[in-house]
């Protein structure tokens, strides 16, 4: 588990951020204003922040200058500026990296866990156990007592993507365009076809269909 402060103005978008990350297993504390987040860095001293750049007191590229003077913890700017300025500025104060709005909120916990990665602050372990199967996702390999079970690189990536939002409802969409991006198969049941094999494979019964919307992975790690 991570702390992540999260720093943005507007309450729901604050608060649809935070309940996010919190159902993805991390530990996450609202700021509303650039002074609010330079006094809850150095109190709670969290292993990331998402900054909004639009701040009331200070602006989130003043809160940027202060985290540096005592901390390199990974800093994602987050704003609905999309201007060239603004983002060199920002990485300028180095920020660590930059998602403008409208965002998806799958896109954005994507960016923070790569973040935490980077950082050696992982969001899920490498190795992983389902039932009587450990996947080793760096290794991109599954096992069981009998031995070697054949999983593809796609395979291996949909249960990581799975683990990394364990309790969250992923929709076909998302799980497209996480996977294939520009490559985006035409039918989305492709989706199915890979739920369908990895359930077989690996005998995931922890990971149910949820009616008219998508996926989830329902597993206590």
């Amino acid at each position: 588990m991570a702390t992540l402060l999260i720093v943005e103005d507007d309450f729901k978008t604050n608060e649809a951020i935070c309940e996010y990350m919190k159902s993805a297993g991390h530990k996450a504390i609202p700021a509303y204003d650039g002074a609010q987040a330079v006094r809850h860095f150095r109190e709670e001293k969290p292993d990331l922040v998402v900054l909004d750049i639009m701040l009331p007191k200070m602006t989130g590229l003043a809160v940027l200058h202060e985290i540096r003077r005592t901390s390199f913890a990974p800093v994602l700017m987050l704003t609905a500026i999309e201007d060239e300025y603004t983002q060199v500025k920002s990485f300028d104060e180095q920020a660590d990296d930059y998602i403008t709005k409208p965002f998806s909120m799958v896109l954005l916990g994507k960016r923070i866990m790569a973040l935490l990665r980077r950082s050696g602050q992982s969001a899920i372990p490498e190795t992983m156990a389902f039932g009587d199967v450990t996947v080793d996702f760096s290794g991109y390999t599954a096992r069981d007592e009998e031995g070697i079970i054949e999983l593809t690189p796609k395979e291996i990536d949909l249960l990581r993507l799975f683990a990394e939002h364990k309790g969250l409802v992923l929709t076909r969409n998302q799980i497209l365009d996480e996977l294939w991006g520009d490559d985006n198969p035409i039918i989305d049941r492709t989706v199915d076809t890979y739920i369908k094999n990895l359930r077989k494979k690996l005998r995931l019964g922890c990971l149910v269909t949820v009616k008219g919307i998508g996926y989830k992975l329902e597993v206590d790690q």
